[in-house]
């Protein structure tokens, strides 16, 4: 990288690849897994396992692709509200095999699409940051002048924070410079300070604290 505190877009493209390809890995791998049981004609007693791993891989792979199509992307070109039963429904598929509970205190009814994206991003460290399970608790809250404050807390027992993804939240460049993990949420707050905003993480003993603040007008630019 020409500059490890500013990716390029190249490089934040390829970084947001890798932790796309990285995740869908093992369901994949689970479907061709299963579908070997298939061409082995001594594995007749296994075939029915191997159906149950299918659906599993399917249904994992396509909740992952769902939920990174919004996190990542633009899950469509126009501006617009995604509603907060939709954030819901994403991220109860994505993480629903996950050990930390998800609790939500959301106020809104909806969130413009750059705010939608930094949560979704905001919730998958958290569960990171739990990963002996406890709970991540996710406020939303729309302003009144069309702004956004989001905020997460993991809590539970080994709750933890990798420092580099603190510094790269706040788009400083962790010491070895960023992979295919600390880019996810270097892109997380670089959406919030593109929209005038800004996003911080703080961890003690029992919990992690997780916040981002859009200025309006996100849905405009978006």
């Amino acid at each position: 990288m020409s500059d490890t505190n500013t990716p390029t877009a190249a490089d934040l493209a390829a970084l947001l690849c890798a932790r796309l390809c990285h995740d869908l890995v093992s369901p994949v791998s689970a479907l061709g897994a299963a579908l070997s049981v298939f061409d082995d004609e001594n594995a007749v007693d296994m075939r029915d396992d191997a159906v149950e791993l299918m659906r599993t891989g399917a249904r994992q792979a396509q909740a992952k692709l769902e939920y990174a199509r919004l996190a990542f992307g633009a899950a469509g070109s126009k501006p617009g509200v995604i509603e907060m039963a939709e954030i819901r429904r994403l991220a109860d598929a994505m993480f629903g095999d996950h050990k930390p509970e998800l609790v939500w205190k959301d106020e809104a009814d909806g969130l413009d699409k750059p705010a939608a994206r930094v949560l979704l991003n905001l919730i998958w460290l958290g569960v990171d940051a739990a990963p002996r399970g406890g709970t991540v608790t996710i406020e939303a809250k729309t302003q009144s002048d069309g702004g956004a404050r989001l905020r997460l807390v993991a809590a539970g027992p080994k709750v933890r924070l990798d420092p580099a993804y603190g510094e790269a939240l706040e788009g400083r460049a962790p010491e070895n410079g960023y992979d295919g993990r600390s880019i996810q949420p270097y892109y997380a707050g670089l959406i919030a300070r593109e929209f005038g905003g800004r996003a911080s993480a703080h961890a003690d003993e029992e919990r992690v604290e997780f916040t981002a603040l859009l200025a309006p007008g996100a849905a405009q630019a978006a």
